[in-house]
């Protein structure tokens, strides 16, 4: 066993203090052979889940806390939890620090942490002492220690003290001092390096974020600097043969390791309960509400296919126990369509459609979250709920802009702020705002800073000489070939956190044993610090409630058209009866021919989606005559059929100029409704699964690289297994390549299907009403004009009919 372990280690989450990833971390110190890894940035938890997750990758032994840094002039103590009581502890304290203070700071004080010390690891920091020509220049700091180690003492049994090796021609006169006092005072002395890199390579960029931080440029930055490179992870040999006069304070490192008995695996999350009511317990509460549903969805009697598959989707919902969730959105729903506030007073109901993967579920259908029947588009549930994979399903909700609010304050006022928060979101330096932010700490001018900027295109990884070239800038100037490549490395370095649109966190005890909570910029909102990516790690569910203007502008449309149409529910027979403006079933089932006659002139100005040049020079090839025709038209028209080079094959195809055929009889069943041609993420998905061989765990996870917005990179690493696979089940290698080709476009705004489905029937409902009843179409309410159009009300008997309204047959 290896005879150290790091326990001071400080991320890049500690925001703009450190100079490498928890990834990096975790790698490092795999690489280097060490017992174990301590990671605790600054007053957060924000980078620990990044942190297991990469050490879980490269087996490596990982402990999480935090580096407290008080108000009082207290010194800094890393805690780590020793167990799950004591996470809970951890993160109230923070919590606590929080709440105290404005966005994106954390107010704690000595006396915050000695309330919840109990089952927390501490090692107590002493400040870094400046360098003097004194015989003892950290003496009188060491010594203010002694009363907070032995509070600290008291309070949790036990206390670690750490002596820190820094190369500044002092560290042995340091080291006997803190052995003195830990002696004093009954601390166990510990060693570290305080580590701010994973390598000592990444100097250069550790400066260039303290500038960043301090607002200075490296010529002025002075002392602020790192006096050297040493601040980076040791491997056990170079750390034992420093602390060889303190052989005692390596060994402590091993003991505080073994004895922290949690894991951020322990986390068991459960659900609320609340939605449960009247029922034994939520999957009955479910399961009843689901056959329910079905009888109003289906009241001539729910179909067999419907039947099977709802059948099966609650039974894997009851084995992966996510019943509290469904049962939750549900009732989310259900409050924006009641026509009642979160106080219970009558209000006009909301708009709104879940969409996403939600729409490949039958219970979600059944339960009024999402109008686009499955069944009906043979969507793909396990893309949505998997037991293989064990994700947590992940519904996104749409709510009238305007009104979204009313429903994010329900969810508070239903579950409290201590039950209910919104999820983070990590804002890093990207391309261009990384590149300025260099180029202000090496004190270019504002005019060389604007042309070093525009010469990063988006569209490139990075800029090359051609680039500077292009703005006149001096490709052999050494600064500016070093300002670039620290750019480069800065890209991705988180900056601070925000909050997300609307995904909610919500759990049955409190949220802040769970994860810490912090105040939002805005007024009545928190935040806890964990952002999508990191839920989805742990397991952890969230809904999204979000804010949609089409929603906005239909419901709208629908009150209009019930003030001028008093007995609408007659005259509108096309649109599917029944006059609710509380969902968009009145557009179910969307098969007007008049409407798809419109989008075959492109005359779609005005309505969701299809209104841009390039969707409407698409429409009349695409020549759409059913809604799964609109499904094709919302995703194709996107970056990632485009560089996959997708479009033109599946419009020769549609056109009859190119033969429709297919490598194999399983991948015909994957591909025959798009002809042949990979448009959706599940298609890829199933590729890789039928052609390639890949696990449905490695199948998600090639659907995770194709994620929109990452932008990660990470799709190339399965390229060899893809293909190889292809190639194993005997498809060609051009047309392994040319497969992976097409999905590797994904990787730029690849649509799902279900996705696409739930969007296109906001696009045939907004074409409805422009088709049908052009004085109450959405574009008259468009959240980009100034004015709203309201038509007199007329009778009955005055009104024009609707045939005289609709557009002739094509």
């Amino acid at each position: 066993m290896s005879a150290f372990a790091e326990l001071c280690a400080t991320t890049n989450f500690s925001f703009l203090r450190a100079g490498s990833h928890p990834e990096e971390m975790a790698e490092q110190a795999k690489a280097l052979g060490l017992a174990g890894l301590g990671v605790a940035d600054r007053n957060t938890l924000a980078g620990v889940v990044r942190a297991h997750v990469a050490a879980k990758e490269q087996g490596l032994r990982l402990i999480v806390g935090a580096r407290l840094v008080f108000e009082d002039c207290a010194p800094d103590v890393i805690a780590y939890p020793q167990n799950r009581a004591a996470y809970a502890q951890l993160t109230r304290l923070l919590t606590r620090g929080n709440l105290r203070a404005p966005k994106g700071e954390c107010w704690l004080r000595f006396a915050d942490y000695l309330e919840h010390a109990e089952g927390l690891a501490a090692i107590v920091v002493p400040d870094l002492p400046p360098r003097r020509a004194a015989t003892s220049p950290a003496r009188g700091e060491v010594r203010n220690l002694a009363p907070y180690l032995t509070a600290i003492r008291e309070r949790a049994g036990h206390v670690w003290l750490a002596a820190a090796w820094l190369f500044d021609g002092e560290d042995k006169q340091r080291l006997r001092v803190l052995k003195d006092l830990a002696q004093q005072t009954g601390a166990r002395l510990i060693a570290t390096t305080e580590p701010l890199m994973h390598a000592p390579e990444r100097r250069a960029l550790l400066d260039v974020v303290t500038c960043i931080r301090e607002k200075t440029t490296l010529a002025n930055a002075g002392t602020l600097l790192a006096k050297n490179a040493e601040r980076h992870l040791k491997s056990p040999a170079e750390i034992a043969r420093l602390y060889a006069d303190a052989p005692e304070a390596v060994s402590e490192s091993l003991r505080l390791l073994e004895s922290v008995d949690f894991s951020m695996d322990d986390l068991r999350y459960e659900y609320p309960e609340e939605t449960a009511e009247g029922f034994s317990d939520p999957q009955t509460a479910l399961e009843a509400l689901s056959w329910a549903g079905a009888l109003r969805r289906y009241p001539e009697g729910v179909p067999e296919k419907v039947e099977t598959s709802l059948k099966r989707e609650l039974s894997i919902v009851a084995k992966l126990k996510y019943a509290p969730y469904f049962l939750t959105v549900a009732d989310v729903v259900r409050f924006a369509r009641s026509g009642f506030d979160k106080d219970g007073v009558k209000i006009d109901p909301i708009l709104c459609q879940g969409r996403g993967s939600a729409a490949n579920s039958s219970i979600c259908y059944v339960l009024g979250v999402t109008e686009v029947d499955p069944a009906t588009n043979e969507l793909l549930f396990d893309r949505f709920v998997s037991e293989e994979r064990g994700e947590p399903p992940d519904i996104d909700i749409d709510f009238e802009h305007e009104r979204r609010e009313e429903v994010i304050q329900y969810i508070y006022k239903k579950y409290g702020r201590d039950r209910a928060g919104l999820s983070a979101v990590v804002i890093c330096y990207r391309g261009r705002s990384a590149i300025r932010e260099v180029a202000k700490t090496f004190g270019f001018s504002e005019d060389r800073i604007g042309a070093l900027s525009k010469a990063l295109h988006y569209w490139s990884d990075g800029v090359s000489a051609r680039d500077l070239q292009e703005q006149g800038l001096d490709v052999s100037d050494k600064h500016l070939a070093a300002c670039v490549q620290l750019a480069r490395e800065l890209h991705g370095f988180p900056r601070h956190l925000s909050q997300h649109v609307g995904g909610f966190v919500i759990t049955r005890e409190k949220l802040h044993d769970v994860v810490p909570i912090q105040n939002a910029a805005m007024e009545n909102r928190t935040v806890i610090e964990w952002n999508k990516d990191d839920l989805e790690a742990l397991g952890l569910l969230k809904v999204d409630v979000l804010g949609l203007g089409m929603l906005s502008c239909l419901k709208k449309a629908l009150d209009m058209m019930g003030a001028f149409y008093p007995d609408w529910r007659e005259p509108l027979p096309p649109c599917g009866g029944g006059p609710s403006r509380s969902d968009l079933s009145v557009f179910w089932p969307p098969d007007d021919p008049r409407v798809y006659a419109m989008l075959r002139r492109a005359d779609s100005i005005g309505v969701f989606q299809v209104e841009s040049r390039a969707q409407m020079s698409m429409l009349p090839r695409l020549k759409p005559k059913t809604f799964y025709d609109l499904v094709i038209e919302v995703a194709i028209v996107r970056p990632g059929p485009i560089q996959g080079g997708m479009v033109h094959p599946y419009l020769r195809r549609r056109q009859g100029l190119e033969q429709v055929s297919y490598p194999s009889k399983a991948l015909e069943d994957v591909l025959k409704r798009t002809l042949g041609v990979t448009l959706f993420q599940e298609q890829a998905m199933q590729i890789a699964i039928v052609g390639a061989g890949f696990t449905p765990p490695e199948a998600d996870k090639l659907r995770r690289a194709m994620a929109t917005f990452k932008r990660v990179g990470t799709i190339h690493q399965l390229k060899a297994k893809f293909i190889d696979g292809m190639i194993a089940n005997n498809y060609t290698r051009d047309f392994a390549e040319a497969s992976f080709r097409q999905i590797e476009g994904f990787g730029e705004y690849g649509f799902p299907e279900s996705h696409a489905a739930s969007f296109a029937l906001l696009v045939y409902a907004s074409c409805w009403l422009k088709c049908h009843i052009p004085t109450c179409s959405p574009p008259l309410y468009s959240t980009r004009s100034r004015w709203v159009f309201t038509p007199r009300r007329k009778s009955c008997a005055t009104r024009p009919s609707m045939a005289s309204r609709c557009a002739p047959s094509m």
